[in-house]
């Protein structure tokens, strides 16, 4: 499904802030698969990010989505196949515009490009179904701007947004990072059954040792724009924090102090 082969990508080469964030750098996701990619600050993972959905262009290498090479194609075709949620749950709808009218911006990506009617009254029903499996009461506020929502209300509402369409793939840039803790696992466990249940093939980024192993069927570290661990099945199933900590050291030679993965 993804392809992401042997890809560089250098900030400012030749200066003194030159910057290697990703050394030929390859990943593949198959079909359905939920891969969670931890590692250090600087470590490469939002570039690795930013790469795929087409913000940075790569230096060397290919992306290729579903069979297609989008390595040179801009981003905003790339957002017909990929959704993505942000960090900033300010990033991810328009803020003065309703509930209805943001879905009806992320629904259209799956439709054909043409004349449209507007929003019809089905498209309000499949809005207000989807809406209500997020528990949040959001389906009788569909007409209330989303400005008036809070910070978790939004990012589940951005989460819906992005998958509402079925992308070919789903990107999950440290999406509960900005959220108090119960908010956060809220948004977590919507996501595991959205992802589940559409089947999505799904990169979720995250600081939290914890969520990395817990979530998803497979786990990567990176470390210096390179993949230093690679977990999944049994191996994965009988990881700890504390153990996923010591291998990482191992691999990278390096000691995770003063890092948010450690506070989590």
């Amino acid at each position: 499904m993804l392809r992401v082969n042997s890809i560089s990508k250098t900030f400012d080469p030749g200066s003194t802030n030159e910057k290697k964030a990703l050394h030929r750098f390859t990943l593949h996701l198959e079909e359905g698969e939920f891969v969670t990619v931890i590692g250090g600050n600087g470590a490469g993972k939002s570039t690795l990010i930013n790469c795929i959905a087409g913000v940075y262009d790569v230096d060397a290498g290919s992306i290729a989505l579903d069979g297609c090479d989008i390595t040179f194609s801009p981003e905003h075709r790339r957002s017909r196949l990929i959704g993505r949620v942000f960090q900033d749950p300010l990033l991810g709808t328009a803020f003065d515009m309703t509930i209805a009218e943001n879905l009806a911006i992320a629904w259209a990506k799956g439709k054909a490009p043409g004349l449209t009617a507007g929003i019809t009254g089905a498209d309000r029903a499949l809005f207000r179904r989807h809406l209500a499996l997020l528990d949040l009461g959001l389906e009788e506020r569909i007409n209330q701007k989303v400005k008036l929502l809070s910070g978790g209300q939004r990012q589940a509402l951005t989460l819906l947004m992005a998958t509402i369409a079925r992308p070919k793939l789903l990107l999950l840039d440290e999406h509960t990072a900005s959220l108090d803790p119960a908010i956060a696992q809220k948004v977590l466990y919507l996501t595991r059954k959205i992802v589940t249940e559409e089947k999505l093939t799904t990169l979720m980024i995250t600081h939290n040792m914890k969520d990395a192993l817990e979530y998803g069927s497979r786990t990567i570290m990176m470390h210096e724009g390179e993949i230093v661990l690679d977990l999944d099945g049994e191996e994965r199933a009988a990881m700890t924090v504390e153990r996923l900590i010591r291998h990482f050291e191992e691999r990278s030679g390096t000691r995770l102090e003063n890092d948010r993965m450690l506070l989590n």
